[in-house]
């Protein structure tokens, strides 16, 4: 999606000249020629940043900012002026614009000042985003031994500058330890900057991470300031750290230990200060052996190890987590809150989880929003929970070596969907089935898919 400008200019060669140059660079531009109406227009139009000039009739760009922050403080405006003082900067960056640009403009210096301008607006979004994620979960839902270890980590690496490396299998909440870690730490006012590793393509990781200069390769129309520089003064979570190629691996172990680094197409050094974060469901040491992991790089980022346990070392806290979630969901829908019948819990404490918390928080979705009634009873809970009628064969209720072969197989498949959270692509694979066939047989025995 296009981003929208608005141009706030009483000079229409301004006005026209900044537009088309704009326009050329992919954004939208909506256009206004004195204060009064840039300001109703910030408030209709609801653009991503303002370039306002200081000297206009009517009320001049300095009322015109304090108008446009004290009703909408999160709008970045960049302030034009071509009789600017270090005074009118000042002042103008006190009242809360990002950058002040003194006439005749320089259409590099603007690009670069906006496309910065727009990368902190997605960076504040996303800090936005997580909060209202993890808003709720501040703490770790959890009694077991081994969350109340964990927490006491939490609580006591996260004040510190300390790098850590938290390990764990698939959905148990490494992402969730990371925010922790962050928003307990004394840089929890700065940037949270999440980077997938396992989601960017090889090709656009250096891009990702570092940034890169206009004409730096094909496509790159403008600059753009990378992960590590939108996480400076904070922290930068690279989950799936595994996942990265050993040419990438080099790259960021030379950054981790300067600091430093040059945007890609770039030759000027940049010095920042991030606590890095790192986190994989990976064996590393076993990556290592199998030359996928740089050795240095492990022993960089594992200053402190943490450790996630999987949902089924941790059988007693499941009750807690159904709670927690019945409540969230029963919230969203806006009725009363549900409750797990006992056996119904029972039920979910002797299954093993391999999706883990992420597993069971869909299912409880999934049960809050389809279980008609107040109560989820145990046979309420889909066929492969242990306790129904897949938790071992009845020989005396089969009747022949088919109904016998029928119920093997239903309990087979529908443990291994739930290995795989429902995906039927990777199930299919993973029991050597066409994905045709298995959409059949899953009709046929009317199980459910996430």
């Amino acid at each position: 999606m296009n981003c929208n400008i608005l141009i706030v200019d009483d000079e229409e060669s301004i006005r026209s000249t900044l537009s088309g140059v704009l326009k050329d660079e992919g954004f939208d531009v909506i256009l206004a020629e004195d204060g009064e109406k840039g300001f109703d227009m910030a408030k209709e139009e609801g653009p991503d940043l303002v370039l306002l000039d200081i000297w206009m009739p009517g009320i001049d760009g300095m009322e015109t900012l304090k108008k446009i922050k004290s009703e909408l403080p999160h709008l970045q405006v960049i302030m034009m002026s071509g009789h600017g003082t270090i005074e009118t900067a000042v002042q103008a960056t006190k009242l809360g614009a990002y950058d002040f640009i003194e006439k005749p403009l320089s259409l590099d210096k603007l690009l670069l000042c906006i496309n910065n301008a727009l990368s902190l607006h997605r960076l504040e979004e996303e800090n936005k985003r997580l909060k209202e994620k993890f808003g709720g979960w501040r703490e770790m839902v959890g009694e077991s031994v081994a969350m109340k270890k964990l927490k006491e980590q939490i609580a006591t690496v996260a004040p510190s500058n300390a790098w850590v490396l938290i390990t764990g299998e698939n959905g148990t909440g490494k992402e969730l330890v990371a925010n922790l870690l962050h928003l307990k730490s004394k840089r929890s006012d700065a940037p949270f900057v999440d980077v997938n590793c396992a989601a960017i393509p090889e090709e656009l990781i250096e891009s990702e991470l570092f940034g890169h200069e206009k004409g730096a390769f094909t496509g790159a129309v403008s600059s753009k300031r990378g992960k590590f520089d939108l996480a400076n003064g904070g922290t930068l979570f690279l989950d799936e750290i595994a996942d990265m190629s050993l040419k990438t691996q080099a790259k960021i172990l030379r950054i981790l230990q300067e600091q430093r680094f040059e945007r890609v197409g770039g030759s000027k050094s940049i010095k920042v200060d991030v606590r890095v974060v790192a986190a994989t469901n990976k064996d590393l040491l076993q990556e290592i052996k199998e030359g996928s992991f740089r050795e240095d790089l492990y022993y960089r980022l594992n200053v402190i190890p943490f450790e996630v346990p999987p949902l089924r070392e941790r059988e007693q806290d499941i009750e807690l987590l159904v709670k927690k979630f019945v409540n969230l969901y029963s919230k969203d829908m806006g009725g009363p809150a549900k409750r797990f019948h006992d056996e119904a819990i029972e039920g979910l404490k002797q299954y093993h989880w391999p999706g883990n918390v992420r597993e069971l928080k869909n299912l409880v979705e999934r049960l809050v929003i389809m279980t008609r009634g107040s109560v989820i009873k145990k046979s309420d809970l889909p066929p492969y929970i242990p306790g129904k009628e897949l938790k071992g064969p009845d020989f005396e209720s089969f009747g022949s070596l088919k109904d016998a072969r029928n119920a093997f197989e239903k309990a087979f498949i529908a443990e291994k969907l739930a290995e795989n959270n429902g995906n039927i692509t990777k199930t299919a694979e993973a029991i050597g089935l066409e994905r045709s066939n298995l959409h059949k047989k899953i009709k046929m025995y009317e199980l459910e898919v996430d």
